[in-house]
């Protein structure tokens, strides 16, 4: 088996500084132990939920989900759209009635 191959295949599960080709592909058993060590002191059992604090974890996700942010945005950008169209539509017919 080839060095590349195997850093290829084990490049997401194994961090690089630990696991070198020559200690991989050696095949004594006793080389592996700074890898054997590593993985003992990582964490056991299933990983903690991370509470993320975007707008879409706020609003879309979890039991308070809602779309009303999302119709309130639609809304204020008509309200802000029409405004101005109101306010050209006055300054058209200022010196040009129809």
């Amino acid at each position: 088996m080839y060095a590349s191959l195997v850093r290829r295949q084990l490049g997401g599960i194994v961090p690089p500084k630990i696991a070198t080709p020559s200690l991989l592909t050696s095949g004594s058993g006793s080389s592996l132990t700074p890898l054997v060590n590593f993985y003992s002191k990582l964490p056991k059992g299933p990983a903690s939920t991370v509470s993320g604090g975007g707008i879409k974890a706020r609003y879309f996700n979890g039991k308070n989900a809602s779309a009303a942010p999302l119709v309130w945005t639609i809304l204020g950008l008509f309200t802000f759209g029409y405004a101005i169209d109101y306010q050209m539509h006055l300054k058209h017919h200022k010196n040009h009635p129809h």
